[in-house]
């Protein structure tokens, strides 16, 4: 089994090399923006990089006084999954416009990046720089020296991205493990844990698990308006500021959704369960009213656990949502008054319980109505419960031996099935 794994490496920059980064920067998304803006002009979104490569390679690399030819195809591969994205939406019915490319980072790979010891060498717009890491303590077990320094692992590449202020190198890692014969044994043959997005609970499991959103509510408001009055004030200095309140944020709530994704694999891994099932997240704005920034946190919480579980054979994926919110979860009448702002109660049936804590289950069910075959053979059983598990059906049956409970931080569980 592959398991990858991407490691924040902060860098030790002078001023002088930080002015060839930010030049690097600018003129990588330049670069893939101008590619971007190729692929548009026909009556067809190009998407293939072998065809962009051979109508914009030579123009981007004259245009830019010869821009390392590494960077310049990283850049045109960037462009080319950008466009790839967005005619896959396009073929799915949903809306999408031409990329842009505004966030500071560099795409490296082991021709524009050397990897050493205490330092790394990086290709910039005037030759190479080196720059050296900044390590946490050696005596402590970190991600470095899990991964980037272990000989197990591989580096397959890497983003620079300018955050708060400082250069953090993002490296990918990877190798090929066998998985642990316990944890296959409890994977195999187990369970769906089914997960709810929303705004004022980020997550809710089918465990009855609750990760709620004040937290990061809190900050996003806090952030808005230290923005809104850097911007009354329209001057150079408080755009620069402006950029780095923006930096901070993100790397807060980074740190917010680092922590939940932990918890759901952990939440997975404690309940024998061999998927996590989320809603599909193409529009998810639209049926939540969430704003960008929950959006992006979606996403963003999407990956983490998708690469996370990946370590323990635990696959992560979307299921369609539709009427996952108004759907009862214990005998399946669906009505838009099933639910009323956080509160769920079936029509038919009586069944009352949280919504989001509903539409957890429904999508754990609705994975199982998708994939399971009857057979036994590595199909899920059922869907997670605190208590137990429901059947493709929506039977239940109680767990044995008695389910744990637990609180997780910045978290409530939901008790009952």
């Amino acid at each position: 089994m592959e398991v990858r794994r991407t490691v924040p490496v902060a860098l030790d920059v002078d001023s002088d090399d930080a002015a060839l980064l930010e030049d690097t920067v600018d003129t990588f998304l330049w670069s893939a923006q101008y590619v971007v803006d190729h692929a548009f002009q026909g009556e067809y979104v190009t998407t293939s990089k072998t065809t962009l490569d051979d109508e914009t390679y030579d123009d981007v690399r004259e245009k830019t006084d010869g821009f390392n030819g590494g960077l310049v195809q990283a850049a045109r591969n960037k462009a080319a999954e950008a466009c790839k994205s967005v005619v896959e939406r396009w073929k799915n019915g949903k809306t999408a416009s031409k990329p842009t490319f505004t966030s500071p980072h560099v795409v490296y790979d082991h021709r524009t990046a050397t990897f050493h010891d205490d330092y790394v060498s990086l290709a910039t717009t005037d030759g190479r720089i080196e720059a050296d890491y900044v390590l946490p303590d050696e005596d402590s077990e970190t991600p470095h020296s899990k991964y980037l320094f272990s000989t197990e692992y591989e580096t397959t590449g890497s983003e620079l991205h300018y955050q708060d202020g400082n250069w953090v190198l993002h490296v990918h890692c990877k190798t090929d493990v066998e998985s642990d014969t316990s944890e296959k044994a409890a994977t195999e043959n187990g369970t769906v844990l089914g997960v709810d997005l929303g705004v004022n609970n980020l997550a809710v499991a089918s465990t009855g698990t609750f990760w709620t959103g004040d937290e990061f509510d809190h900050w996003r408001r806090e952030y808005e308006k230290r923005r809104g009055s850097l911007q009354q004030r329209g001057t150079r200095w408080a755009h620069e500021n402006i950029q780095s309140v923006e930096r901070k944020e993100e790397g807060r709530f980074q740190l917010v959704l680092h922590r939940i994704s932990n918890e759901l694999v952990a939440e997975a891994r404690e309940n024998g369960c061999s998927v996590i099932a989320f809603e599909d997240l193409t529009d998810i704005r639209e049926r939540t009213g969430a704003s960008w920034g929950h959006k992006w946190a979606f996403n963003r919480l999407y990956e983490y656990v998708q690469y996370k579980a990946e370590e323990y054979g635990i696959t992560v994926e979307q299921v369609d949502p539709e009427n996952t919110s108004r759907r009862c979860s214990h005998c399946g009448f669906t009505h838009p008054d099933n639910r009323e702002d956080e509160d769920f109660e079936c029509l038919r049936c009586g069944y009352e319980s949280h919504a989001d804590y509903n539409a957890s289950k429904n999508i754990g069910l609705r994975y199982l109505r998708r994939n399971q075959t009857g057979s036994g053979g590595g199909a899920p059983l059922g869907v997670r419960l605190n208590s137990g598990t429901l059947n493709v059906n929506g039977g239940y049956s109680p767990a044995s031996p008695e389910a744990r409970t637990g609180v997780h931080a910045e978290s409530h569980r939901f008790g009952g099935g």
